[in-house]
């Protein structure tokens, strides 16, 4: 990442990842919630997002040479999301992976942020699931349909607080359409990119982490 973000700042061009939940309504207002304090301190982030394309061999994502597995095609979004909307960084990580034809096809992570734990699973070999959940002292803070929104679901964001819950619903809002909107704001008005180099370089060395402590291998 250093080469091309010092290639970007040396040219003036803009040089961002096509990252698209970022730029979706929902992961605004549920950064906004949480800094907000609508759930209070927050204790443990469960993170999940499963599919299964094990009838797929051809598949790029079950292809080794092709950058295949779990956490790089899947994993950039538990984690990604998880230091979009709480700003920190993972200090330890320790993961149990399940491995096929060299690609990690299932991952169970733990990890230790600043203040609060994370546990996140990614799989290649599971019926399809997703979900984000933001576990405070004061509240819970829920995306059902976190990362294909229209597709898995409708993307909400829900709020449970003792007896009250509150929903909010985004039926309609296109975070692939709203991307190319914001990448033209930069470019046009030099308006702030949602989704800078440095982000995206924070979800790498996570991803890092994650392979780098490994503690199964089978």
């Amino acid at each position: 990442f250093d080469p091309l973000i010092a290639l970007r700042d040396s040219t003036g061009l803009l040089a961002a990842e096509a990252f698209m939940i970022v730029h979706h309504p929902q992961w605004q207002l549920a950064r906004k919630l949480y800094r907000d304090g609508a759930i209070g301190k927050l204790v443990h982030v469960d993170a999940v997002f499963s599919y299964d394309n094990r009838a797929d061999a051809a598949n790029i994502r079950n292809n080794p040479a092709t950058g295949g597995g779990s956490v790089p095609d899947i994993g950039v979004y538990t984690c990604g999301s998880t230091r979009f909307v709480t700003g920190e960084e993972p200090t330890e990580v320790v993961s149990r992976i399940q491995w096929e034809n060299d690609v990690d096809v299932t991952a169970q992570v733990s990890a230790q942020f600043p203040g609060f734990t994370f546990s996140g699973l990614t799989s290649m070999r599971m019926h399809p699931r997703q979900e984000m959940v933001f576990h405070g002292e004061q509240g819970i803070l829920r995306l059902p349909t976190p990362f294909n929104a229209q597709v898995f679901g409708e993307a909400q964001v829900i709020v449970h607080r003792g007896m009250e819950t509150i929903t909010e619903r985004f039926p309609a809002a296109n975070h692939y359409v709203l991307q190319v909107e914001n990448f033209s704001k930069t470019l046009r008005a030099g308006e702030a990119y949602p989704c800078p180099l440095e982000f995206s370089q924070g979800t790498q060395r996570m991803i890092d982490m994650i392979f780098a402590g490994e503690v199964t291998k089978g």
